[in-house]
């Protein structure tokens, strides 16, 4: 089944579905120029937060903007690789001559991980689509959908839609087409994914929980990407991925609206949990654009068992 069909099955309806299917051409078009190989090198640029931007990261950013600006259903979209969130739409005309701004509001992160595109490792792109309205004071539990695509050997993407479950698509020839529907994570699973392992240095804490997961062999599965680690947790159905504060960095390196929050959702719709170590992730507010949260995240026990060591 085609991704958008799929969609409409799903009771998507027609206003977020043209916002869904516009970060989807989006990513079709991300997916042709990371695998054509070209414009690997640094932009000359730094983003809002002074990192040092590919070409690739620009490239990315300037086509999810070029489609979203198509789709009168956008009202607000922040991007990672822009210093503030702007209003697209203001002044639509509706059908009884009123003028209103879009329905939905996008942030997205429209390359992330693109420090490993020169090794060839997976790198990929989060979208999450909320309410209308800025971001400010948005939690991640208000979206209503959320999109993740892999760039790897081949390109896949997960879709959730709230209350109806993550689902994953394939990107062929014709399109991209449903590969896994409703998938699950359960409660347990030895697989582990240790961000900011330089955090043990300073962090008895989780220093700890990385001999407890050694002690119990538990399998490594750590990129040094978020989307390929959460889409092992997916695909394989356990896991979990941390990323926690430490006396350097007390909230750690992620960011909230553009990846954890996102992330948080697309687990939470297919069984699993996100925490910052005292919250659900899904119950934080977004305070400012570029705000960042230790995470803790993946199946239920796991992230349980993780947090015990940082209680």
């Amino acid at each position: 089944m085609q991704l958008d069909e799929h969609l409409k099955t799903l009771g998507v309806e027609y206003t977020l579905h043209d916002v869904v299917m516009a970060c989807v051409e989006g990513v079709y078009d991300i997916s042709r120029v990371v695998q054509g190989g070209r414009n690997l090198g640094y932009a000359g640029t730094e983003n809002v937060f002074g990192e040092r931007q590919l070409e690739l990261d620009v490239a990315a950013n300037e086509i999810l903007m070029k489609e979203l600006q198509k789709v009168p259903g956008v009202d607000f979209v922040a991007s990672e690789e822009e210093e503030i969130e702007k209003q697209l739409h203001v002044g639509n005309i509706e059908e009884d001559g009123t003028k209103s701004s879009g329905e939905f509001s996008v942030a997205f992160d429209p390359l992330d991980g693109s420090s490993l595109v020169d090794v060839n490792f997976s790198v990929g792109t989060i979208i999450g689509i909320y309410p209308r309205g800025s971001f400010i004071g948005k939690k991640s539990s208000q979206i209503h959908v959320a999109v993740v695509a892999v760039y790897g050997p081949r390109t896949t993407l997960f879709v959730a839609v709230k209350g109806k479950g993550t689902h994953q698509y394939l990107l062929t020839s014709g399109g991209f087409v449903l590969q896994q529907e409703h998938l699950h994570v359960a409660d347990e699973g030895k697989y582990f994914a240790p961000g900011n392992l330089r955090a043990c240095l300073k962090s008895p804490s989780y220093r700890k929980l990385v001999n407890f997961w050694l002690d119990e062999q538990y399998t490594l599965r750590y990129s040094g990407g978020m989307v390929p680690d959460i889409n092992h947790i997916l695909v394989k159905g356990s896991g979990v991925f941390t990323y926690p504060g430490y006396s350097d960095e007390p909230s750690g390196k992620l960011r909230l609206l553009y990846e954890c929050g996102t992330m948080a959702f697309l687990l939470a719709e297919a069984g699993g949990v996100a925490s910052d170590g005292v919250i659900d992730l899904l119950d934080k507010p977004v305070e400012h654009l570029d705000q960042r949260t230790p995470i803790f995240i993946g199946s239920k026990k796991e992230v349980e068992k993780a947090l015990q060591f940082f209680s």
